[in-house]
């Protein structure tokens, strides 16, 4: 008879198994030891990952991760993409409002393939491409091993990188022209901040509802060039800055209807110009202040056009009752992706090239599209 001897150290009343690079009590580990063969393990990890708040150029740093073992209920995916999103940067400067404790690892978004599974694991299968649903701190390591609930299994045939984002800033898009007017085909909105993903977004949703867009984008080198690509995605109208320092912006309107809804993501005048193009009793939903300044507001703006000024935070609405729609909308948005009708601007980077792609995110090396890791 063959007896096979596996190494250890004794520490006093503990023993330590190489298997599991953890100390346990003898008691525990003789009763154990047939089980710890059967022990499902993750492989290593290699994340990003911060130990305090602070510049992300300056405190993220690459690790290697040892491997996790799944319980009955858990998923291990391997991921395949994920975007730095600019919360994912406030995060990791602490000024997000909700962030997770340090230390930390980077990432809220992404998609993975099922790369095994617990032995509870019934909805899901290997090979099965996920995304985390709700949205999950940690997703920029190579193997993330989460609860079966946590993942939301998707069509394989839509492209990686719409797949890594779709849920952060389409999903924000979609909720804003739902969720404060009721719009109807032959309406107008108005936006500024157009050329983000979220921007992008809200054009080509609200034309797929019937909804007319116009769209504000900042002075800038190749700015025509911006205008058209905006326009293939579905915008009416869209002028620099420059060109709405007219006495009355309505008139360039032209023929659509005055907007009853805008959009602002950038703060300081580039708000003050959505609110003089809105009608009266029209809504301006601020999500984001790009520029760092404030949003002013004129007394004459409440007074003689009744505007209400309201603001949407992804976050919040995800902690809420509606929440529960949040796969579905997901589906319908990678549906509209597949069918060749959604698009957005994104650069692929490889996961070894992370730095180049934090500074590009952080505006280090100019104007660039979302940053899309590639694991």
């Amino acid at each position: 008879m063959v007896q096979m001897v596996i190494p250890r150290l004794l520490l006093g009343s503990l023993i330590w198994s190489p298997l599991r690079s953890r100390c346990y009590p003898l008691s525990r580990l003789a009763s154990s030891s047939f089980r710890a063969f059967a022990t499902v393990l993750s492989p290593p990890s290699k994340a990003i990952v911060y130990e305090q708040h602070g510049p992300p150029d300056q405190v993220t740093r690459l690790i290697d991760l040892p491997p996790v073992e799944l319980k009955a209920n858990d998923v291990c995916v391997k991921m395949l993409a994920a975007p730095i999103n600019p919360s994912d940067i406030n995060r990791i400067e602490g000024v997000y409002p909700v962030r997770p404790p340090v230390p930390a690892i980077g990432g809220y978004e992404g998609v993975g393939e099922v790369y095994s599974i617990g032995s509870g694991v019934s909805n899901l299968s290997v090979g099965d491409w996920v995304i985390p649903s709700p949205l999950s701190f940690g997703t920029w390591q190579t193997y993330i091993v989460k609860d079966e609930n946590v993942w939301h299994k998707i069509d394989k045939g839509v492209p990686m990188e719409y797949a890594a984002t779709v849920t952060v800033n389409p999903l924000s898009a979609l909720r804003m022209l739902e969720d404060f007017i009721k719009l109807t085909p032959g309406d107008t909105i108005v936006q500024n901040g157009a050329t983000s993903i979220v921007g992008q977004c809200i054009i080509q949703l609200a034309k797929n509802q019937g909804v007319h867009s116009v769209n504000i984008v900042r002075d800038r080198v190749g700015a025509e060039e911006i205008k058209e690509k905006l326009q293939k995605l579905g915008a009416d109208k869209v002028y620099t800055e420059s060109q709405l320092e007219v006495k009355d912006v309505k008139s360039l309107l032209d023929d659509l209807p005055e907007p009853a809804l805008g959009f602002n993501c950038v703060g300081g005048n580039a708000a003050s110009l959505v609110l003089k193009f809105l009608r009266h009793g029209g809504t301006m939903v601020t999500y984001g202040g790009m520029s760092k300044k404030p949003v002013t507001v004129s007394t004459s703006s409440f007074i003689f056009k009744d505007l209400s000024l309201r603001g949407f935070w992804l976050q919040k609405w995800m902690n809420s009752e509606n929440a529960k729609e949040c796969r579905t909308m997901i589906d319908y948005i990678l549906h509209l992706v597949k069918s060749g009708s959604f698009k957005y601007e994104m650069e692929l980077v490889p996961f070894d090239d992370f730095n180049i792609a934090l500074d590009k995110a952080l505006g280090k090396l100019g104007s660039r599209p979302k940053q899309v890791i590639k694991f």
